[in-house]
């Protein structure tokens, strides 16, 4: 496996002293897990936080091997880790498609719509203006994986709040089946942030 290609970092756990095991969404192989040597030192640190956009080159002996990764830096989301409704967004959207999505299946269309969502969190004035792009991102991810219907039209803070206490219930139990607790308690965290605002 030889793979060059823009990513969206969506998952990263510490492995060994200074690696990480980096999780990365492309648009044509969909998840790929792989090693990042000095992941967690000071060069790679920045770089290797969910939500970031990079440049990945991931390798790979053979199938059955874990590939090795090196990264580069696109489009940091860092700056928007220090306020906390965008925050909450970018690690409930990641840790949702981390745990949702199968390994080295492509979702073209979730990899499109996850980007311009980070987008939109970032570069929104306030929640009101991604909230109904969050919404309907969740709906995708449901109708993808073969869970939801059709795509609703999402007007405003509270219509998309209102279809996104409908999705809970599907995602905790057909997308989220195994891990619900640990990544619902970030959606919890960001509803509860949102509701404020509604």
């Amino acid at each position: 496996m030889h793979l060059r290609a823009p990513a969206i970092l969506i998952a990263a756990r510490p492995h060994g002293e200074t690696a990480v095991i980096a999780r990365l969404l492309t648009e044509e192989s969909g998840v790929v897990a792989a090693y990042v040597a000095g992941g967690r030192g000071r060069q790679l640190r920045p770089v290797v936080i969910p939500g970031n956009m990079v440049e990945a080159e991931i390798r790979a002996k053979s199938d059955s091997q874990l590939p090795f990764a090196r990264l580069e830096l696109a489009q940091s989301r860092g700056p928007w880790l220090t306020e906390p409704l965008p925050a909450a967004a970018i690690a409930w959207t990641c840790a949702l498609t981390a745990s949702a999505l199968p390994e080295r299946n492509p979702y073209p269309s979730l990899y499109s719509a996850l980007s311009a969502l980070l987008d939109a969190v970032c570069n929104a004035p306030s929640a009101r203006g991604w909230a109904p792009a969050l919404a309907a991102y969740e709906v995708l991810l449901l109708r993808e994986l073969g869970y939801g219907g059709a795509r609703p039209e999402i007007e405003g803070l509270e219509q998309a709040l209102e279809i996104m206490r409908g999705t809970e219930p599907l995602i905790a139990r057909y997308l989220l089946a195994d891990t619900r607790n640990d990544v619902l308690a970030a959606r919890a965290l960001l509803m509860q942030r949102l509701e404020r605002m509604a």
